[in-house]
C-alpha cells in the first residue's frame, strides 16, 4: 500500500504553500480601481446551538455552541481568469476545534482548525475547455442524499447527521464538445473524511466497554495520488454519464487492538487506515411527466487487506410540484467480498433504506424542509425537519429537529441517545 503511518491528529504539513498563495490574492485584490469591477465579496458571522435530551454512554454534555464566520473573495482580472478563496474562523464550546491559531491549508487534523483555508483555486476558461487549480470542492453524481460515485468529497462527520463537504487540493479539467462532457481530476495530496471525536457522542461506545479507555492510536495516512475521469452525456430526454477513480477511501478502517496496562484496567487502541479503492460507477436522470427518475451506482474493489469490496446503488423518484420539491427511492448495497471487520463508513450505513426528501418554498422569506431515512428491516431511523426564515437582507435564522431511533448494531440505532434540536442564527455580509 501507498502509505505511511502517521500519529496523532497532526500530521506533517506544507506550511509556505498557503503563505505564498493568500499573498498572491492579496496582490491581485490591491490592483487598484481598474480591478474595481472584477471583485466581489461574500461571507456570514453564525452562531449555532444545539441541545440534547439524553446522555451518551461516553459523554453527558448536553449542550454545545458553535461559532463560524467565513469570508469568499472572487476576483475575475480577465474573461478567461478567476480566482476565488475563502477563509473560515472557528470557536466551539465542546473541544472540537483545536486550540492554537495555525492558518490550516490541509484539512488533515482530527478536530476543526481554528483558522483555515476553506478554498483557493484558480479557474482558467477557453472556449469550450476549463481548468480548475487549488483546493476546491468536486462533486460528481446526480442522487440525493447518497452519492455513490462521489469520491472526491470528504465530509466533516463530527456531528454524523450534520456535515459537511472539505475542499480537496488538485487540478479538475473538463472538455465540452456538443451533448459530451469530458471531465480529469488528480489530487496529488489525500484528505480524508473527519470522523466523531472518540470521547464525544458521536463516536458510539458499546455499554460493555464502559469501563475500559479508548486511545487515539492514530492513522495510516496514504502517501500518493487519486486521480478519476468523468464522461457525461445530455441526450433527447435523459441524462447519462460513467466515471472511473482510482485512489483511496477518505471514510476508514478501523482496527481495535487490546492494550494492557500495568494497574489500570485494559485500554482499546484505535487505529484509522484509508485503503485504496477503485470504483466503477454510473448515473443517469430520465426527465418524464410527471416526475425524474434517477439512478446512481459504483462498484468498489480494493487492493488492501481487510478491506471489503462492494457495490452502492441509488434510485429514487423526483418530483417538483408547485412549492414542492419531492424526493424519494432506495438505497441498496450488495457485498461481494466481506473482509473489514470494522469501519467508519455512513454513506454504507444509510443503505438497505427507504429514503426521502422535501422542500417547501412558503415564500422567499421562509423555507420548510424534511429529510428521513428508513432501514429496510425497521432496526434504525432518521428523521429531520428544518424551518429558516430570513428578515432583511442579513438575517437568517434555523431551527433543525432531528430524531434518531433503532437498535443499537445498526448504524443508524447506535446513535439513538443523539436526537437533539438544533438553533442557528446567521448575518450575512
Amino acid at each position: 500500500m501507498r502509505s505511511i503511518s502517521e500519529r496523532g491528529w497532526g500530521p506533517a504539513r506544507n506550511k509556505k504553500m498557503p503563505g505564498r498563495l493568500l499573498l498572491l490574492m492579496a496582490m491581485v485584490l490591491a490592483g487598484g480601481p481598474a480591478l474595481a469591477q472584477t471583485v466581489t465579496q461574500r461571507g456570514f458571522v453564525e452562531g449555532r446551538g444545539w441541545l440534547f435530551p439524553q446522555e451518551a454512554v461516553n459523554d453527558p454534555t448536553q449542550a454545545v455552541g458553535d461559532l463560524l464566520v467565513r469570508d469568499e473573495v472572487f476576483v475575475k482580472p480577465a474573461p478567461w481568469l478567476r480566482f476565488a478563496g475563502g477563509l473560515d474562523v472557528r470557536a466551539d464550546s465542546h473541544d472540537q476545534v483545536e486550540d492554537d491559531w495555525r492558518l490550516d491549508f490541509s484539512d488533515r487534523g482530527g478536530r476543526r482548525p481554528r483558522l483555515s483555508v476553506r478554498r483557493l483555486t484558480a479557474t482558467l476558461t477557453r472556449g469550450r475547455f476549463t481548468l480548475d487549480v487549488g483546493k476546491q470542492f468536486i462533486r460528481w453524481g446526480k442522487a440525493d442524499i447518497i452519492n455513490p460515485t462521489d469520491r472526491f468529497a470528504p465530509r466533516d462527520f463530527l456531528n454524523v447527521v450534520d456535515n459537511e463537504f472539505l475542499a480537496v487540493t488538485g487540478a479538475r479539467a473538463v472538455v465540452t464538445a456538443g451533448a459530451e462532457t469530458f471531465e480529469g481530476v488528480w489530487v496529488p495530496r489525500f484528505t480524508p473524511s473527519r470522523i466523531p471525536l472518540l470521547d464525544q457522542r458521536w463516536t458510539a461506545v458499546p455499554p460493555e466497554t464502559a469501563g475500559l479507555r479508548i486511545v487515539d492510536g492514530g492513522a495510516t495516512m496514504p502517501r500518493g495520488s487519486q486521480s478519476g475521469v468523468r464522461w457525461s452525456h445530455v441526450g433527447a430526454g435523459f441524462e447519462a454519464s460513467l466515471s472511473f477513480f482510482d485512489g483511496f477511501n477518505n471514510l476508514p478502517n478501523i482496527v481495535a487492538s487490546v492494550v494492557p496496562a500495568a494497574g489500570f484496567p485494559p485500554a482499546i487502541d484505535v487505529t484509522r487506515v484509508y485503503p485504496a479503492i477503485r470504483s466503477y460507477g454510473a448515473d443517469a436522470a430520465v426527465p418524464l411527466r410527471w416526475l425524474t427518475i434517477k439512478g446512481e451506482a459504483s462498484y468498489f474493489t480494493s487492493s488492501t487487506p481487510e478491506t471489503d469490496e462492494y457495490v452502492l446503488y441509488v434510485v429514487q423518484l423526483e418530483r417538483q410540484t408547485g412549492e414542492w420539491l419531492l424526493v424519494g427511492g432506495y438505497a441498496g448495497e450488495a457485498v461481494t467480498r466481506r473482509r473489514a471487520p470494522l469501519t467508519f463508513a455512513p454513506d454504507r450505513g444509510l443503505t438497505r433504506s427507504l429514503v426521502g426528501r422535501a422542500s417547501l418554498t412558503i415564500d422567499p422569506a421562509r423555507s420548510l424542509a424534511f429529510e428521513g431515512a428508513v432501514r429496510q428491516n425497521g432496526d434504525g431511523a432518521y428523521a429531520k425537519v428544518e424551518f429558516s426564515q430570513t428578515r432583511g437582507a442579513h438575517w437568517r435564522a434555523t431551527v433543525t429537529g432531528t430524531l434518531i431511533r433503532g437498535d443499537p448494531s445498526d448504524f443508524l440505532g447506535q446513535y439513538r441517545r443523539n436526537s437533539h434540536v438544533a438553533l442557528a442564527l446567521r448575518y450575512s455580509f
